[in-house]
Formats: C-alpha cells, sequence, structure tokens
C-alpha cells in the first residue's frame, strides 16, 4: 500500500502528468506535491483546490437531500410544506463523501481531483493536473480511483 510520496510518483507516471498532489481539503494544506503547479505555487494551487472541493462536498447542488419517511402508523400521513421533513441522503448517513471525484476542463489541461476516504475524517484528496494534448483523461481517472483505494496516510 502506497504512503503519501509513492502514490504521488505513481500518480506522475501517468500520461501526460504535470503535477501532482495530496491536500486536505478543510485545511487546504498540501500534504505532498511533486512536478509542476499551474499557477507556479504548490501551496496556493492546494488552497484553490481545495475551495473547489469543499464546494463539491457541501452544497446541496451536489449532495441532494431526500423527503423524509412518512411515519408509520394507521395510514400515511399527508405531507405538506410544512411538514416535509428533508433528511441526507444515505452517503451523508453513512459518513460518506457524496462526491468521488471532480474533473475540470481547462483549453490546457485537465485538473481532477479524486476524494480520499478514510477511517477518521475523510478530508484528503488526490490532486492531478495532466496535459490536454498528451493526458488520457480517462486512464487517470481510473488510476486516481485505484490509488485513492490504495493509499496509506499515517
Amino acid at each position: 500500500m502506497p504512503g503519501i510520496d509513492e502514490c504521488l510518483s505513481e500518480a506522475m507516471a501517468l500520461p501526460g502528468a504535470r503535477g501532482a498532489a495530496i491536500v486536505d481539503w478543510t485545511s487546504g494544506l498540501a500534504l505532498g506535491s511533486v512536478g509542476d503547479s499551474p499557477n507556479g505555487d504548490h501551496e496556493a494551487t492546494a488552497a484553490e483546490t481545495a475551495e473547489v472541493a469543499r464546494s463539491a462536498a457541501e452544497y446541496g447542488a451536489f449532495a441532494p437531500a431526500t423527503p423524509a419517511p412518512a411515519p408509520a402508523g394507521p395510514g400515511p400521513a399527508p405531507l405538506t410544506p410544512d411538514s416535509a421533513a428533508v433528511v441526507p441522503d444515505l452517503a451523508a448517513v453513512r459518513g460518506e463523501l457524496p462526491v468521488e471525484d471532480l474533473m475540470v476542463t481547462t483549453r490546457a489541461g485537465f485538473h481532477l481531483i479524486r476524494f480520499v476516504e478514510t477511517t477518521f475524517d475523510s478530508s484528503v484528496f488526490l490532486y492531478l493536473w495532466l496535459d490536454r494534448r498528451t493526458g488520457n483523461l480517462a486512464l487517470a481517472r481510473m488510476r486516481l480511483r485505484d490509488l485513492s483505494e490504495r493509499l496509506v496516510l499515517v
């Protein structure tokens, strides 16, 4: 099982990889980074990508709520706008992140963010910057999923 350095090395072995990082999305700090950074500053890139990750993981558009089940009893109680309770979806109840990964495409590259589920707080993601001409987005997404499942954080 790879640690941070090995994980980043494997990410950089992907065709078209320009830079990679492992970021704590609650603080915006890079736990490790390698290669180039789109803006020339790995710490700024970590903070900026963490903002995008937080938005996707916390906003209702990406984590929709579902209506609460009707109470048990002799008959279903009619739902009115005032009585329609809302509960988080099943993934949120289990503590899982509602988003698996994010992809942002620009004219020059692809930016991938893959959330890493951990036993503690799942506040880490893998970030990969790919060259648009030489990178393979589908392959990168599959490899990041594999890396995120094998990554060991100590």
